[in-house]
């Protein structure tokens, strides 16, 4: 890895950890496409989950009041069954073909989410909070990112922004580590070799990068952090459909 790339990997970590302590999400969609420029598509992902897994856990106690348990279980459940999917998928499919339905899934239901603006979607009904963590683990794992399926959700049902937020680092713990472990399960050999000093360099840069979220924190409201939200899962989905259609045009 050159001097350019390191720094880039840092400072797109410190970017991501940011954007997750302040938004719930945006870790993982920031830095999986540095992450799979350097590494490869299934390193490079796993990779990602590993860390987004640090980030999540390091951001829980900050949150730990404001996580909604009951959501979280649902979610968390169909993620893992999702996310298991979708390590069988990333070794038997093409990632582009997976890249395109999911990316343009993803799209749609976030399209769908900001058209539908009725008091009558809420977060009661459980059928929908099976399926966006199912999408999230199946996303999570085929490509590093398991936030615009849940975003999408929280949009459409108007979850609110605190509880979103922090309900979603337990979650993105339980996800990571399902996906990761499904992964090494599967090959244990793709974890990419790096030396000792570059989680402690990483660490630090997550670290750094939650601590400027909290910074950050105090100076917007909840509606302008939701619409942060909003463009980080488009981005990502967006990112996912296209890197897909390129990958199968090339």
């Amino acid at each position: 890895m050159t001097l350019t790339l390191g720094l880039l990997v840092v400072l797109v970590t410190i970017v991501g950890s940011a954007a997750q302590r302040m938004a719930g999400l945006g870790f993982a969609l920031l830095v999986s496409p540095i992450m799979t420029l350097l590494l490869g598509g299934h390193a490079g992902v796993l990779l990602v989950n590993i860390l987004g897994v640090v980030s999540s856990a390091l951001i829980l106690p900050r949150v730990w009041r404001k996580v909604d348990w009951s959501m979280f279980r649902w979610l968390a459940t169909f993620a893992i069954i999702g996310a298991s999917l979708g390590a069988v998928l990333a070794g038997r499919f093409s990632p582009d073909v997976m890249g395109v339905a999911v990316g343009a899934i993803v799209l749609l239901a976030l399209t769908l989410s900001m058209l539908f603006t009725s008091e009558r979607f809420s977060t009661e009904p459980r059928s929908p909070r099976a399926v966006a963590g199912f999408l999230s683990g199946l996303t999570n794992a085929l490509a590093g990112v398991g936030g615009p399926a849940v975003s999408a959700y929280a949009v459409l049902t108007r979850w609110p922004q605190a509880s979103f937020a922090a309900t979603l680092q337990p979650y993105f713990v339980v996800t990571g580590l399902a996906s990761a472990g499904a992964k090494l399960a599967l090959d244990p050999t793709g974890l990419p070799a790096t030396e000792w000093w570059f989680w402690l360099i990483v660490l630090g840069a997550i670290l750094s990068g939650i601590g400027a979220g909290e910074r950050l924190l105090r100076l917007v409201t909840p509606a302008q952090v939701r619409r942060v939200v909003i463009v980080l899962a488009c981005a990502g989905a967006a990112a996912t459909l296209v890197r897909g259609l390129v990958g199968l045009l090339s």
